[in-house]
C-alpha cells in the first residue's frame, strides 16, 4: 500500500504543473477571449435592440401620421359636403324667391286684368246706361208720335 500512496503522490505531483498551466490558460482565456466577446455581443444586443426599440418608434410615428392625415381627410370631406349642401340649400332658396317672385308677378297681372276687366265692364254699362236713355226716348217718341207724322 505504501507503493501505491507513493504512486499517487507522485502522480499527485506531475499533475501540479498540468493544474497550473489549465488555471492560467483559463485565466488568459477568460481576460483575452470571453470578456471582450461578451462585450461585443452586449453591444450588438444593445444597438440591435435600439433599432429594435427606433423601428417600434417609427412605426407608432407612422402610425400616429396616417391617423392625422385621415382625420383631415375626413374633415376636408365633411367641408367639401358642407359646402355642397349649403350650395344646394342656396339654390334651393334662390329658386323659392324666384318661383314665388314669378307668382307675385302674375297674382298682380292677374289683379290687374281682374281691375281692368272691371274698369271695361263699368265703362260699358255706363255706355249701355247711355244708350238705354237714348232708345227709351227714341221709343217714347216714336211710340207717342202720331202714326204718318214721322214716317
Amino acid at each position: 500500500m505504501d507503493e501505491t500512496l507513493h504512486q499517487l503522490g507522485e502522480l499527485l505531483l506531475g499533475a501540479v504543473p498540468t493544474v497550473i498551466l489549465l488555471t492560467l490558460l483559463y485565466a488568459l482565456y477568460t481576460q483575452l477571449v470571453h470578456k471582450p466577446l461578451r462585450r461585443v455581443l452586449e453591444e450588438r444586443r444593445s444597438k440591435t435592440e435600439g433599432a429594435v426599440e427606433k423601428s417600434r418608434a417609427d412605426i407608432s410615428a407612422a402610425e400616429a401620421r396616417t391617423a392625422e392625415y385621415e382625420q383631415k381627410l375626413r374633415e376636408a370631406r365633411a367641408a367639401v359636403f358642407r359646402a355642397q349642401e349649403a350650395k344646394r340649400q342656396a339654390a334651393a332658396q334662390a329658386r323659392a324667391a324666384t318661383v314665388a317672385e314669378a307668382r307675385n308677378r302674375a297674382q298682380a297681372q292677374v289683379q290687374s286684368a281682374k281691375r281692368e276687366i272691371e274698369a271695361d265692364r263699368f265703362a260699358a254699362q255706363a255706355a249701355l246706361q247711355g244708350d238705354v236713355a237714348a232708345l227709351a226716348q227714341e221709343i217714347v217718341r216714336r211710340v207717342l208720335q202720331p202714326a204718318g207724322a214721322g214716317r
